[in-house]
């Protein structure tokens, strides 16, 4: 049977880098496109329970949902795709980095998030996006790193978050096995007023300059390499057991 890929984002169905995506995996398998119908990014791991769901099939197996990424996932593997479960999930290509902390608020992690809790391999690939957005570079990365997911797996409850700088193809110095990185913004809210006189808030700080740490995803990506970084779904922090169990408690 032919392998079956699910595809999301959390740009957006119409996005370049989603559509990126599927012109440069074709050949590897049967594609399937599930994705927000518009922009998703910085939606984390959330899951739609208060109001219902539509999907709208815009071509022949893509899909656009009312939804979050993890909605799509979700509906792709439990819905669309329930009678040929997908071989694997790719989320992406995000426009921006997903780095260091930005991994806990991007909507592209958690859709790979979701489809690993759902016992699918996946992984979620995204551009650190400087003028030249090369989206035809981290399709490529994609290709290679879906061929080796679909050739070896994945370790058990483990996905990848993979991170490609924006260069051309010949230009990347080569592909990186990481760890998380840390990544500081500005704590900037900006306050303005409506035109009808009410007062808004928006949240959205520049990146800072931090410190590039040996070994992170974030300090190879700025060298020039693609980055791929495990992520385990058990978050449990070992180390810190041993200290709480030393804790006094009241019973």
């Amino acid at each position: 049977m032919k392998t079956k890929i699910l595809i999301t984002n959390d740009d957006g169905f119409d996005a370049s880098g989603i559509k990126e995506l599927e012109a440069g995996l074709v050949g590897l398998g049967e594609l399937t496109v599930v994705a927000p119908d518009r922009e998703q990014s910085a939606s984390g791991h959330s899951l739609t329970l208060q109001r219902p769901l539509r999907i709208h099939e815009r071509l022949p197996n893509r899909y656009a949902v009312d939804g979050t990424p993890t909605d799509c996932v979700f509906l792709g593997v439990n819905h669309i795709m329930r009678d040929h479960r997908p071989d694997l999930v790719i989320s992406g290509i995000n426009r921006g980095g997903n780095l260091g902390d930005d991994i806990t608020y991007s909507g592209t992690v958690a859709a790979a998030f979701e489809a690993t809790l759902l016992g699918i391999p996946a992984f979620a690939v995204s551009l650190e996006i400087s003028r030249e957005r090369h989206f035809a570079t981290a399709a490529k990365v994609a290709y290679e790193v879906a061929g080796k997911v679909l050739e070896h797996g994945l370790p058990a409850a483990t996905l990848l978050n993979v991170n490609v700088p924006d260069l051309p193809w010949e230009k990347l110095a080569g592909f990186r096995i990481t760890r998380q990185g840390k990544r500081s913004y500005s704590d900037v809210v900006r306050e303005n007023l409506d035109p009808r006189g009410r007062q808004y808030y928006w949240i959205g700080g520049e990146v800072l300059q931090g410190e590039d740490i040996e070994g992170t995803d974030a300090a190879l990506v700025r060298a020039g390499f693609v980055s791929i970084t495990p992520i385990h779904l058990d978050l449990t922090n070992y180390r810190a057991l041993k200290p709480l169990e030393n804790w006094e408690w009241s019973c």
